[in-house]
Formats: structure tokens, sequence, C-alpha cells
């Protein structure tokens, strides 16, 4: 990419430069990594469909609308040849962003959690180029193929194979989705207002085998991933952040959370998406939840100081439950100024509790944005 922008006409490099800027400041959301905006409330009950209904294989590739990514995360285990175990998070995410007739931008970010060593390493990229301008909320071929140089993530019908590397890991990843997709808000389909649009659909339970390269040493790999697919024509409406949650419980049920903030650091909107162990998936009301922090991180790199460990209750008829969330480790900050122009928090999880009664453990992903010194 440097050698082709070096031959760029200047109003071409203007052109990217305010590409990058709508980027950075118009595509916020969870999921999305940057702390420029929120969301508008969601509403807790199904939104009325008015565009079209998600279609599978058809939409679980590109779209032609304003924002995009496809978003894994997901813990693994293995054991190297002298029999000793390891255990590893990882985080891959590819971003789509189309403006008008500007060239489309693909920022994209792998993290490793060396749970084993007790590390965090994290890497990012970003893919400008032009690409043919279809209209609005049209679609490609069916399937995902996101490609930001040899990074990538290929698949159809939630058989999904994801290859990206930096410096000491790389992986090479096989996921199979045991569960069908859950629709959020019902119908995969949430509306903002004035800020447009959005699908969105999770993998909530992907099962990983693979392998993972660790310091040259090839290690078979088994796991469970989660997996975020939002698309949309929407923008956002002004400052703030969110925190965000995935949830795999040892009973096979999960449970995503987000929590919205406005600019104050008030909370506008909470969501709670329930996935049963058969994959019927419920929207619970947001006062059926308390979410208690339990301790503060602050990182040495950047001085901004981050919730770390959280009690969540809910008490719902479909959702009894009571769960202690903790980082694996302290330290799961990225500062991905180079392709999304901001600083985010996103870690692996570790889970214990109960559930309607019941003993339960698990692990999960949070994400952290709009955090500041």
């Amino acid at each position: 990419m440097r050698l082709w922008m070096r031959y760029m006409s200047v109003w071409m490099l203007a052109a990217v430069g305010l590409l990058l800027t709508l980027l950075l400041s118009s595509c916020a959301f969870p999921g999305m990594t940057t702390t420029s905006a929120t969301l508008p409330q969601v509403s807790e009950q199904p939104t009325k469909t008015v565009l079209p209904p998600i279609e599978f294989p058809r939409d679980e590739g590109k779209h032609n609308d304003l924002t995009e990514w496809w978003y894994y995360t997901g813990h693994m285990q293995a054991t190297d040849a002298s029999g000793k175990s390891h255990t590893y998070g990882f985080e891959l995410v590819f971003f789509q962003a189309i403006r008008s007739n500007l060239p489309t931008v693909y920022p994209a970010h792998f993290a490793i959690s060396d749970i084993t060593r007790g590390e965090f390493h994290y890497d990012q990229r970003r893919l400008t180029q032009f690409v043919a301008s279809p209209s609005s909320g049209g679609q490609t071929a069916p399937g995902i193929d996101v490609h930001v140089g040899d990074w990538f993530v290929q698949g159809l019908n939630g058989k999904d194979h994801l290859i990206a590397s930096m410096q000491n890991y790389a992986i090479d990843l096989n996921l199979t989705g045991l569960k069908a997709p859950t629709l959020h808000n019902g119908n995969g389909l949430i509306t903002y207002g004035l800020g447009g649009f959005s699908y969105y659909y999770s993998r909530t339970r992907m099962q990983v085998g693979g392998t993972l390269l660790d310091h040259n040493q090839p290690l078979k790999v088994t796991g469970t991933a989660w997996m975020d697919h939002q698309w949309g024509n929407f923008l956002s409406l002004g400052g703030g952040g969110w925190d965000w949650y995935s949830i795999q419980l040892n009973n096979k049920t999960e449970i995503m959370l987000y929590f919205i903030r406005d600019a104050s650091g008030k909370t506008i909107s909470t969501y709670i998406g329930y996935t049963d162990a058969d994959g019927k998936a419920y929207v619970l009301p947001e006062q059926s939840m308390k979410a208690t922090v339990l301790n503060k991180w602050t990182s040495p790199t950047t001085g901004i100081t981050y919730p770390s460990g959280w009690r969540i209750d809910i008490k719902d008829p479909h959702l009894q439950s009571t769960l202690i969330i903790k980082p694996l480790l302290k330290n799961q900050e990225l500062v991905v100024t180079n392709s999304t122009g901001n600083v985010y928090w996103e870690g692996a999880v570790g889970i214990e509790g109960q559930q309607k009664g019941q003993p339960v453990s698990g692990e999960g992903y949070v994400e952290l944005t709009g955090y500041t010194r």
C-alpha cells in the first residue's frame, strides 16, 4: 500500500484522509473499536422489519453498506511435545468502511492472550483499496472472503477458516458453528433512528481446531469461539463508550451483554441476549440485570483506568444467574491508533457462578471502550 500511495495524486491523498476521518469518527458500536460515539437505545422488543430479513448463507459475506465487520474471539488449549499444557485467548477482527466513491478501508486487529506465559500480544493492519461501487445495500457472493494482506477469513454456512500472524504467533484455525446463528433483537435488525440501521447476528458457540504457532513451535489447538457479524448504513451520534461481554457457559448456554454510555458516562442503553442449550434466543428486559464492578486496573502504557472484574446478577424467568467474571490477564489493552485510531481493552475472561440454582463455569471475552485517564 505504501508504494501505491507514493504515486497517488494530491487530491487522492486528501480523499483518503477524509475517508479515514469518517471511518474513525462515524463507526462506533459494540464490537467496533472506537471511542468516539454511542448507539441510541435499542428496543427490548423485536424491531418491525422494514428491510429484507437476514438470509444464510447470502448474508455471511460482504455487503455494500457504510459499515461492516466480522469479529472473532475465543479460547484455545494445546499440549506441547513435552506434555506441558498451554492456554490461549485470541481476537481476530476485520472491518470494512465504504464512503461514497472514496476507496474502501479495511482495518484489522489480531491479538493473542498467552495465558500460560502471562503475556498479551497484538498487531494491526489497514488496507485501503478501490472497489466497484454497487448500489447501496447490495451484497456480493455468499460466504465470507475478507483479506488484509495475508490475514484472512473465509467461510460458508458457519464453517470458517482464519489465518493471521504476528511476531512469535500465528494461527491457522477452522471454526464450525455448533448452533444456528443468534439474530439479535429478535430478527437481527436494529434501527437507530437518525443513526441508521444495523443487521447483527452472532454465532455464539463455534468449535475451534487447527494450529497455533507459538514462538516457532507448532501446536495443535482445540477450543471454543464466538463470532459477531454486523453491517448496515449506520453512523454515530455522539461521544461515549460501552462495555460488551460474550459469555459461554459449560451448560451449553450463552449470554451477550452490553452497556452503552453517553459522553457524561451515564448508561443510556442495556442489552441482554440469552441463547439456551437448544439454540433458542431471548432478549431479556434491561431491568432484570445488575452489574457490579469488583476491581480496576490502570494501564502502564496509556494511564487509562479500566474496570477489571465484575459481578453480573440476572433475575428473569428465562435466566436466573449470578456470575463472577475475571480477566485471565490484567493487561489486554490494544493501542491501535495506526489502524482504527483509538485505544481499547479486549480480553479473555474466566467465569464462575450459578444459573437456576446450579453451579456453572465458563469463559468469554469483554470489550471496554470510551475510558480515559
